[in-house]
């Protein structure tokens, strides 16, 4: 049987190297695309090893401790705001922005002019640098609202940055659900609104969690918006109370320039929390997949 296969292959060779040799542009963006894949890799795995190389000798349990102390410079405080945060900024981000994808897929006409304006708003937000989220933060939620330098403060800047990324992904999701899936509930009897969550929005629910996977991602790693509006004080953080993120720890530890092996075996644990995160999202996507 393999005699049998092999001139196929030979065959199907030579017809690839005949297409290439008619269109060498074809033979020129393959190699660019292998070129491209293989930098990514080996990218990755140059950072994941320096990274593990740099800072997990450092790792000790003092870094671990509940109370922070400039002799421990301990990370868990950090890590338990970097939680609060995630949580709280989704909680405020991921009702509007799947509410708003529901409306401009759903409810909304074709060619309608305010769709339109939405999208354009929301891939410009996606560009703009975090920064300058973090000045509009300050000057809205701790100033003009009086919050100060709190995580709610930095949970809402945060949320109004994650949010054109999940209202988005959360609009392509729905696009995805075959018209044929609100037809059959339309024919037996459904309504628009209980077509929509218990029909279309469980189908979509994958494509959902992919955004909320990458706006996980923006709010762990992020420092810039956070320094103006949450701020930098150690120690577990109240709602309404300054605290620093597991990002933010890094950032102060090195740029103090006083504790370089602490940050690197912070920066092991902030690619640990990331990982795990994302590896969680991703086996929460693929059991609604199984069950759909």
């Amino acid at each position: 049987m393999d005699k049998n296969m092999t001139p196929i292959n030979k065959v199907s060779f030579q017809d690839k190297m005949r297409s290439y040799a008619k269109h060498p542009g074809s033979l020129i963006l393959l190699i660019l695309v292998i070129l491209a894949a293989v930098i990514t890799v080996v990218t990755l795995l140059f950072l994941v090893g320096y990274i593990l190389i740099s800072g997990v000798p450092y790792l000790k349990p003092s870094l671990f401790s509940i109370e922070y102390n400039s002799e421990n410079v301990s990370m868990l405080p950090a890590i338990i705001n970097t939680v609060e945060m995630v949580v709280i900024a989704l909680v405020l981000s991921v009702p509007f922005g799947v509410g708003a994808a529901i409306y401009l897929v759903e409810y909304a006409k074709k060619g309608n002019k305010l769709v339109e304006v939405v999208r354009l708003t929301a891939e410009t937000l996606t560009g703009i640098p975090s920064i300058i989220y973090g000045l509009f933060g300050m000057l809205f939620f701790n100033i003009a609202l009086h919050w100060r330098y709190s995580m709610m403060s930095g949970a809402a800047t945060l949320a109004i940055m994650v949010l054109p990324t999940i209202m988005r992904t959360t609009e392509e999701a729905l696009l995805c659900v075959p018209d044929s899936f609100r037809e059959g509930s339309f024919g037996l009897g459904a309504g628009k609104l209980r077509t929509i969550f218990k029909i279309v929005l469980p189908a979509a629910i994958p494509g959902i969690l992919s955004g909320i996977i990458l706006s996980i991602g923006r709010i762990v790693g992020e420092t810039a918006a956070l320094i103006y509006t949450a701020g930098t004080v150690t120690g577990v953080a109240g709602l309404m109370d300054s605290g620093r993120t597991l990002a933010i720890h890094m950032y102060v530890l090195s740029n103090e320039g006083l504790h370089k092996n602490e940050a690197n075996a912070t920066a092991v644990v902030l690619l640990l929390v990331v990982l795990l995160i994302n590896g969680l999202s991703s086996l929460v996507a693929k059991r609604f997949e199984a069950v759909k």
